[in-house]
């Protein structure tokens, strides 16, 4: 039989739940005091209280005073919960702060008494049922930054293994947040290029005005503002390796000197004369499909070639779906509530949820979900009340018959595609407009002043 203590100085509240919670089966002790709480948790036999309803105003010592000295040390969660009939936002924050499991404010509807309470069992039993997933999976290697065992990403590492000590420029494909940076820091890591730097640059978050500049250099006076000569990022990664993200964002100019340092592994700094040579490896990435890109225009023919070398494709997670337990056993290794904390453990119930959602953000989207999941749970159990998904009650289909028998107009029906559309490359990329506008085909400004039309 569960144990519970009823700590409250007020005895006609002590006996109301005492009432409520013997008719469901409980076993109830009282309390009137804070250093009965104190006293009840110090003991180590059955008598020990299995949870506490502990009221903030008592007299000896108040429930927060209660939390600050049974608090422990990694932020586990305390078996307590908090009762006030001051429902603050202060006091609200601090118990959960504290420790406490959950509060209730005075005066509280007994419905949700017995729902708090059966509740805090429910997260009990699912800790002892929890799934462990370290213990089924063994230990990984916590260097290891590429994490899968199914067959596409074998693939991956196989390609990555013959290819990383050899200076042959990659093409890293793969859609937003599959993991293609980690790509080129493992191929960096591996090759002899490792004695230099890895100089990482993201071409779609700058403008188009900026990117050559930022490439390759200026000299002193070539634009307003050039008060000195300033190397571009090919130079500082010479000996090393240069990361171009997202390089199907750069403009057929850009694109035409990026394919002369591709050939001759030399160039002249913008308002320059003088050639400057540099050793230097290159990896490129992209989300776009290439081919499409050439064949509207947008992509030079002749530089995919010269950059497609060895061409490595990370699959989306939703192809891969095996994978999870492993990437969520990583991510709570890596996010813990606490520097000191243990790893938060993961319900049978929440991995199910995990294996059946279909991940428009990838492994990115997977590792901020974990993340956020290990903070709502004090790092303890990650239920299924812990997991939610970033507007997915917002991706769903547009009926195009029942909107028409309806009588919505096309430019009705258009205008609610194009804001889901927004609204959902937005939350792929995490807010990030310029990777949200690439997704789209668009341009910064023009992506800005369409968005506006749907307050995203």
């Amino acid at each position: 039989m569960q144990r519970i203590l009823i700590a409250d100085d007020d005895a006609a509240i002590r006996g109301v739940l005492r009432d409520l919670l013997q008719d469901e089966g409980f076993d109830v002790d009282e309390v009137d005091s804070g250093q009965g709480v104190i006293d009840a948790l110090g003991k180590v036999n059955s008598s020990r209280p299995s949870l506490v309803m502990m009221d903030v105003r008592m007299p000896d010592r108040t429930g927060l005073e209660v939390l600050r000295e049974k608090r422990t040390t990694n932020g586990e969660q305390l078996p307590i919960i908090v009762m006030t009939a001051y429902g603050t936002s202060n006091v609200a924050i601090e118990a959960m702060q504290l420790g406490a499991y959950d509060y209730l404010t005075k005066p509280f509807d007994l419905d949700d008494v017995l729902l708090t309470v059966q509740r805090y069992f429910e997260h009990q039993r699912l800790s002892e049922q929890v799934l462990e997933l370290s213990s089924r999976l063994g230990e990984r290697d916590p260097n290891e930054v590429l994490i899968g065992n199914s067959a596409a990403m074998q693939d991956v590492y196989k390609t990555v293994g013959r290819v990383a000590r050899s200076e042959a420029t990659v093409l890293v494909s793969g859609e937003t947040g599959t993991g293609k940076e980690l790509i080129a820091t493992i191929l960096h890591r591996s090759s002899s290029y490792a004695r230099g730097p890895l100089i990482k640059v993201n071409c779609a978050a700058l403008p188009e005005t900026l990117l050559e500049s930022e490439l390759f250099g200026h000299e002193k006076g070539s634009f307003t503002g050039a008060i000195n000569q300033r190397k571009g990022r090919f130079e500082m990664a010479n000996k090393g390796t240069i990361f171009l993200d997202e390089v199907g964002e750069m403009s057929l100019a850009t694109q035409k000197k990026l394919l002369r340092v591709l050939q001759e592994r030399e160039f002249e700094r913008v308002g320059g004369t003088i050639s400057v040579k540099v050793d230097t490896r290159v990896v490129a990435a992209t989300n776009k499909i290439l081919a499409q890109e050439i064949e509207a225009g947008r992509f030079r023919e002749d530089l995919f070639y010269r950059l497609n070398v060895i061409a490595i494709h990370l699959p989306a997670l939703r192809d891969r779906m095996d994978d999870i337990p492993l990437l969520v056993e990583h991510f709570v290794q890596k996010h813990r509530f606490t520097p000191s904390s243990e790893p938060a453990r993961v319900s049978q119930g929440a991995m199910d949820a995990l294996m059946e959602y279909d991940w428009p953000g990838n492994v990115r989207e997977l590792e901020n979900l974990i993340e956020r999941a290990t903070v709502l749970s004090h790092g303890g159990v990650i239920t299924e009340q812990h997991v939610s998904f970033f507007g997915a009650d917002s991706r769903r289909l547009i009926d195009v018959g029942e909107r028409l028998r309806r009588g919505t107009t096309i430019k009705e029906l258009l205008h609610d595609i194009e804001r889901q559309a927004f609204t959902e490359a937005l939350s792929q990329t995490d807010g990030d407009r310029v990777a949200a506008a690439s997704m789209l085909g668009l341009k910064l400004p023009e992506f800005n002043k369409r968005s506006a039309n749907f307050d995203v």
